[in-house]
């Protein structure tokens, strides 16, 4: 029998919810639902130097809006299995069996050290990347003697943890919306794994919670395929089963040229937002589609095809209907344009049916 259908939804709490995050939400909602399996709301909140008060309220706020709703997580009060926040859980246990296993390593260079490494690199043309190919002149504990390491980590000098990428090996995995792919370790560089503040990257806690909640799918947005290899290593490393990646297309502005921005909104005049949000330091207001007088079936839809094609000429789906159909295999490996004016027709459709 095969295990049980888990994905997540884990956004970090450095502003508003975009409606590219939105999607990615609802994809893996429909993904779950379709095969009876759990939506797990999750907050990835190790980044405290971005962090924006109100974020993680607004991302509840917009999910129950949309009905977009976890039947575990954060904003779900009862089925509490985890600590669902990153700064709650532990991770510094995980981190010394990677060191154990000597695939990860103390680093003390100062920021101002790689700086002037990288100055010195780019002066001479090159790009400086920390790896296989530098980390044997820097100062970290591939190079540094017992006695030195015990020293400097007995006199709490500040150090990252980074993760010891193989040398020229080939990286294989297959995502469900991308096929095979295939990563030479010679382009990879050691991603920092634990922080010098003692908490972990997204790197760290994003494979050791997934493993934990037991999640069988990650299904994300794009930008984290060059992460990908890094997170495959990993599992293998700590020798967990992987679960299964789907790497969902870029939302694209409308003119189809790069991503969709908040800067794109504001231009042509259309929300990027699902809910008006207030930057707490400034007080500029950004508008939202609720407030714009959209309905979130209409939203749902608009989200709903941007990326994914149903396979027939039906336009307009409720909720239970897209869980019907709802497939990665209909998803497009291609960045999908975002068209306001398409949106503001479904928009009107739907208003339609509310007022007959």
């Amino acid at each position: 029998m095969p295990a049980k259908v888990r994905v997540r939804f884990a956004p970090s709490p450095t502003g508003p919810l975009h409606i590219g995050g939105v999607r990615t939400a609802l994809f893996n909602y429909l993904f779950a639902k379709k095969r009876n399996g759990d939506f797990i709301l999750r907050i990835e909140d190790t980044d405290q130097v971005r962090f924006i008060e109100g974020s993680e309220k607004y991302i509840i706020s917009s999910l129950n809006w949309l009905k977009i709703l976890p039947n575990e997580g954060i904003g779900k009060s009862s089925k509490v299995l985890f600590d669902y926040k990153q700064s709650k859980r532990l991770y510094k246990s995980y981190v010394n069996k990677l060191i154990q296993k000597n695939v990860a390593y103390y680093a003390f260079d100062t920021p101002e050290e790689l700086d002037l490494i990288r100055k010195r690199f780019e002066s001479e043309g090159k790009t400086f990347q920390y790896d296989s190919s530098t980390r044997e002149f820097l100062k970290n504990s591939l190079n540094l003697s017992k006695e030195e390491l015990k020293k400097l980590l007995k006199d709490k000098t500040p150090h990252v943890i980074r993760y010891k990428i193989p040398e020229k090996i080939k990286i294989r995995v297959t995502d469900l919306i991308r096929g095979k792919l295939i990563f030479s370790s010679s382009t990879l560089d050691d991603k920092v794994i634990y922080k010098s503040d003692g908490l972990p990257t997204y790197h760290l806690a994003n494979v050791v919670d997934d493993h934990k909640m037991k999640i069988s799918h990650v299904i994300r947005g794009e930008e984290w395929l060059p992460s990908l290899p890094l997170h495959v290593l990993l599992y293998k490393s700590f020798g967990w089963k992987k679960p299964q990646f789907a790497h969902l297309p870029l939302i694209l502005k409308p003119s189809g040229q790069g991503k969709l921005s908040k800067r794109d909104g504001d231009k042509l005049g259309f929300p990027v937002f699902p809910l008006q949000w207030t930057d707490p330091e400034t007080r500029e207001v950004s508008s939202g589609y609720r407030e714009s007088g959209y309905l979130p079936e209409a939203m749902i839809n608009i989200l709903a095809f941007l990326g994914w094609n149903p396979g027939t000429e039906k336009e307009l789906f409720s909720m239970a209907e897209l869980i019907k159909v709802f497939d990665l295999e209909r998803v497009g490996k291609s960045g999908s344009r975002f068209d306001p004016e398409k949106a503001r027709g479904y928009n009107q459709q739907y208003l339609k049916t509310k007022t007959h």
